[in-house]
C-alpha cells in the first residue's frame, strides 16, 4: 500500500479443517498470497496475516501445532501440514505463494521450500539453518527420547538433539536466554550437523532471511548467514536482512512492541527490533507480491 492510497477491503474466513486458521482476501483479488506461520507460540498469527493483506495479499494463518487432532507440541509435524496451505491459496486463485515464518515457523518454511516446488518465495525470521529436535510432547504425550520436529512423507527428518547438561546463567526465578543451549547443543551432537543442515540451495523458492545479532533464543543471525552461504555456493539467490541490536522477535510496522516474557528473554529491544521490521517490511512485500507489481518503499 502506498501513500495516498487507502487500505484494502478484506473478507475474513475462518478455517476449521485440515487445520484451524484464518484466510484473509482482499475484495479486489490477488494473484499473490502468503502462508503465515507463528512459532513455538502455536498461535494463528491473525495479525501479522491481517497486515500482509492490506498490502493486497491473500493471506492465510494456521495453527499447525497444538490444535484439534494435532500434536501438542513440535514433534514429528507432517511438512504436508503447510503443503495443504500451499494448495488452499492455489486453489484461491493465487499464483505466486510465500511462506512466511518465524523461529520455530522459520524452519518450517524454509523446509516447506525445499521439498514443495510450488513455493514462490520464503521468508525466515530469525530462522535456523539446521533441523531441530521436539520442542513439547508428541501425539503420545511423550517428550523423551528427543524426535524430530519434523517428518516429510511419513519419514522423520535429520535432527539435533538437545544437551540436557546446559545450565542457564540467570537465576532460576527469572527469564532465561537459552541460545547458548543451541550452542553447546552443537557442540555435543557434531556428528548431527551435516545431516540436519536445511538444504535451502535445493528450494526453487526465492530467500528471504531476517535475523537480529541480539538474539537470546538461538543464534539466528550465524544461522541465517549459514544459509546464505549455502544458497550463494550452488549459485542460488538469497537476500539476508539485519541489524546488530535486534533480537528473536523483530516487529513490522503496525505490530507494536511483543509482549514481555516471564520465561525467556529474547534479546534485542524494542526500538531496535522494531527497527529490523521497518527495514525489512518493504523487501518482504516486495518479494511476496507478484513480478511487476508496483513496489512498496520503505516507510510506506
Amino acid at each position: 500500500m502506498r501513500d495516498g492510497e487507502s487500505a484494502p477491503q478484506i473478507t475474513e474466513h475462518q478455517v476449521t479443517a485440515p487445520w484451524e486458521g484464518v484466510l484473509l482476501e482482499p475484495a479486489a483479488g490477488s494473484g499473490a498470497g502468503v502462508l503465515v506461520l507463528a512459532g513455538s507460540s502455536g498461535r494463528v498469527d491473525r495479525r501479522r496475516a491481517r497486515l500482509l493483506a492490506q498490502q493486497g495479499l491473500v493471506a492465510l494463518a494456521i495453527r499447525w501445532f497444538g490444535g484439534p487432532g494435532q500434536s501438542a507440541g513440535i514433534c514429528e509435524i507432517p511438512l504436508e501440514t503447510f503443503v495443504a496451505g500451499v494448495d488452499l491459496l492455489r486453489s484461491r486463485g493465487v499464483e505466486r505463494v510465500g511462506v512466511l515464518g518465524v523461529s520455530k515457523g522459520a524452519e518450517a518454511a524454509l523446509l516447506t521450500a525445499v521439498h514443495e516446488p510450488l513455493v514462490d518465495v520464503v521468508v525466515a525470521v530469525s530462522p535456523t539453518a539446521l533441523v531441530w529436535c521436539n520442542v513439547g510432547p508428541g501425539l503420545d504425550g511423550r517428550r523423551h527420547p528427543y524426535r524430530s520436529s519434523w517428518t516429510w512423507r511419513g519419514q522423520p527428518l535429520p535432527f539435533v538433539p538437545m544437551d540436557d547438561s546446559w545450565r542457564p546463567a540467570e537465576r532460576a526465578d527469572g527469564p532465561v536466554a537459552i541460545s547458548g543451549w543451541y550452542d553447546l547443543s552443537e557442540r555435543t551432537f557434531a556428528a548431527h550437523l551435516d545431516a540436519a543442515a536445511i538444504p535451502v540451495e535445493r528450494a526453487r523458492a526465492d530467500v528471504l532471511l531476517i535475523a537480529g545479532g541480539d538474539d537470546a533464543m538461538w543464534p539466528s543471525l550465524r544461522y541465517a548467514e549459514q544459509l546464505a552461504a549455502r544458497r550463494r555456493a550452488a549459485g542460488g539467490s538469497v537476500h539476508l536482512l539485519t541489524h546488530a541490536d535486534a533480537g528473536h522477535r523483530p516487529r513490522f510496522p503496525g505490530e507494536g512492541p511483543a509482549e514481555p516474557s516471564p520465561t525467556f528473554r529474547y534479546g534485542g529491544t524494542p526500538r531496535a527490533d522494531a527497527s529490523l521490521g521497518e527495514l525489512a517490511w518493504a523487501p518482504v512485500v516486495n518479494a511476496l507480491r507478484p513480478p511487476g507489481a508496483a513496489p512498496v518503499h520503505q516507510g510506506n
